[in-house]
């Protein structure tokens, strides 16, 4: 049996680990059997311990069943998202030097076209789950099915490494401890799983209803699943169903962020009264601020199970606050978990006591750090020294060790809880023959937080007016996701920069922020 499932699936065996909201139930054996026969495929097939597999699926079985699999084979796996067109999958593809890739069918033309954009892959593995095979990929279940359950020799710890975008537009991939490519046996993971059932209880049972491929939701699905908790998949966020598949399956811990909270106190009145909810233990949200009125609704709704956390791809939990806490200083993060110091630095590089605002910089206790992958300019650049690194948030801890924070990465436009990066769709809309120069910002959102606008200059011998909006659009979506593209356009006579070229940023944000604090 795989190291880190082999408790669970002999206490378990036929009782449900995987639940799909339409479709089969896996069990704690047959994961753990299906696992073993990954494992045992992608040796066969050439993969070894520090090589990279891209996973493009859904929220379904076969994205765990390779993520546990490339965690016992060595295997740095790259969660894709799955909105990416196919340009910025090839991207992808080639900088994280991927040797393997699992596809859900309903990215397997995306993937594909991907491919052949790419610039030349040393492929060992390209499988479709869920779809028809082809020349370019294999089938998933006949893969699986070809090769051994034993339990696999010298397993070796492999993880993830995310993409995340950054200033210079383009996603770079986050490379930490549990990435692999290390002589680590995956019994590492197990204590990472183990310090989270401070967060979530243990055989309890998870609800994913968001994106698998974003680093939170892996978190708070995968990791319970290592300390014996079963995860139902919910493959398309809806709130009323997510209401339902809490009560069904007596759910006990869920991730959430924002917009769903937003989402599902805007539900009909017969509908929130319908629901009981009395399992939930752990209702865990962040990703993104969440506006006060909507979190009070939430608390007075479902009661004092809401905790927030604050976090990074980077540094992953970094501070919590329980319900309590949150009604008795709301606006705080809580206080930092006990193996993260937080060090608060002013611009002059000095470091400052409590109540004094600066940047934050996370130190790990457990010595665990990261890099960008193929980035050292970046990594340095995030590090103040070896081990104390930032995400450029700006933020003070009060006299009673309680973190807040005064301000976000200045650029970044977060939307339904996803980070969105100007200076990306800046470079694509600055391609466009209508654009002399472009800025792009978030603005308020009663929905999603932060909608995303572009501020344009336009060429001599361009008007602004609905077509041309709606080519800017289309050329938007031509090359980046469609979450991407901005929701609304400004026209000014010049984009205000500084004496060195820098975007006034603040000055363009000013009219819809005013003295808001985002």
């Amino acid at each position: 049996m795989a190291t880190l499932l082999r408790e669970h699936a002999e206490a378990k065996g036929a009782a449900p680990c995987l639940i799909d909201d339409h479709g089969p139930t896996v069990s704690w054996a047959e994961f753990d059997q299906r696992v073993n026969r990954l494992v045992n495929g992608f040796r066969a097939a050439g993969l070894e311990p520090g090589d990279t597999l891209a996973l493009i699926a859904g929220n379904r079985a076969e994205w765990y069943e390779t993520a546990l699999a490339c965690g016992h084979a060595g295997i740095t796996y790259v969660p894709v998202n799955w909105h990416w067109v196919a340009e910025e999958l090839a991207y992808v593809f080639d900088d994280a030097g991927v040797r393997g890739i699992v596809a859900g069918h309903r990215f397997a033309d995306v993937t594909r076209d991907a491919l052949a954009a790419t610039d030349g892959l040393d492929l060992r593995v390209a499988l479709v789950a869920g779809g028809a095979a082809d020349d370019a990929l294999d089938d998933y279940d006949e893969f699986v099915a070809a090769h051994s359950p034993d339990e696999p020799a010298d397993q070796r710890l492999g993880g993830p490494m995310f993409y995340t975008s950054g200033t210079t537009g383009q996603p770079k991939g986050v490379r930490g401890a549990l990435s692999g490519a290390s002589d680590a046996g995956p019994e590492i993971l197990s204590l990472v799983g183990a310090s989270f059932a401070e967060f979530t209880p243990a055989h309890g049972r998870t609800l994913l209803c968001g994106p698998v491929y974003h680093s939170a939701q892996w978190a708070w699905s995968l990791l319970p699943m290592l300390n014996g908790s079963s995860t139902v998949m919910q493959h398309r966020f809806d709130a009323a169903a997510a209401l339902e598949l809490i009560d069904e399956h007596e759910v006990t811990n869920v991730h959430l962020v924002p917009t769903q909270f937003k989402r599902m106190v805007d539900l009909p009145r017969v509908t929130r009264e319908s629901f009981d909810g009395s399992s939930l233990q752990r209702v865990w949200h962040g990703a993104a601020p969440c506006p006060p009125e909507i979190k009070r609704q939430m608390i007075e709704w479902w009661g004092p199970v809401i905790w927030e956390y604050y976090g990074s791809t980077e540094g992953s939990v970094i501070s919590w606050i329980d319900s309590e806490q949150w009604l008795e200083r709301g606006g705080s993060v809580g206080r930092p978990v006990d193996t993260i110091e937080v060090i608060v630095v002013d611009d002059n590089g000095e470091q400052v006591g409590p109540g004094v605002e600066g940047t934050l910089y996370f130190r790990n206790l457990l010595g665990m750090d990261f890099e960008y992958h193929n980035a050292p300019d970046k990594t340095a650049a995030a590090h103040l020294e070896p081990g104390v690194f930032t995400t450029g948030d700006v933020g003070y801890l009060d006299d009673a060790g309680y973190l807040w924070l005064s301000d976000r990465k200045i650029d970044m436009v977060i939307s339904g809880g996803v980070n969105i990066y100007p200076a990306e769709i800046e470079g694509v809309l600055n391609i466009h023959p209508a654009v002399a120069d472009v800025a792009v910002i978030g603005v308020p959102d009663d929905e999603f937080g932060e909608s995303v606008k572009g501020v344009v200059q336009l060429q001599p011998g361009f008007e602004p007016g609905d077509a041309l909006v709606s080519d800017l659009g289309r050329h938007c979506r031509e090359h980046l996701a469609g979450y991407k593209a901005p929701r609304s356009y400004d026209f000014v006579a010049a984009i205000p920069r500084t004496g060195t070229g820098k975007i006034r940023k603040q000055i363009l944000r000013e009219p819809y922020w005013g003295d808001r604090r985002i």
